[in-house]
């Protein structure tokens, strides 16, 4: 029975990545924020992202890339979930300040170049980058 959610969960991954302007996708660990699975963004190592969908990346080459092109923004998943994770422990905490028993459903941050869709859950977080919509 897990098997087939695990099957589900990723076919539904697989379709979410496959949509226009979506430049990647991380699920992290909602305990630690490691990584669990990314796709679309390049990782540094492959020990610390053993499920990437992407080959690692060459540790020669200097400039970053995403989805075979150059980004001057984002460096790697590593970077991504660093961040997000700093982020989403921000936001908590602001929540857990206004009001006492409620938490975090959805983030989401608007950039120039992307917008971030964090969704955080019991056990895990998605993070959707994405192309920013023109205005």
């Amino acid at each position: 029975m897990a098997e087939k959610t695990s099957d589900e969960t990723l076919a539904h991954l697989t379709r979410i990545s496959q949509k226009p302007g979506v430049q990647s996708t991380l699920i992290l660990s909602r305990e630690n924020g490691a990584i669990v699975r990314t796709s679309g963004l390049i990782s540094n190592s492959t020990s610390a992202n053993p499920n990437s969908t992407l080959p690692a990346s060459n540790d020669t080459a200097p400039d970053s890339y995403t989805n075979g092109k150059k980004e001057g923004g984002i460096q790697n998943a590593e970077d991504v979930a660093s961040k997000v994770w700093s982020f989403l422990t921000a936001a908590g905490s602001l929540v857990d300040g206004l009001y006492e028993e409620d938490e975090v459903k959805l983030l989401r941050l608007r950039t120039k170049k992307n917008e971030l869709v964090i969704i955080p859950d019991t056990k895990f977080i998605l993070v959707l980058v994405h192309d920013t919509p023109p205005a």
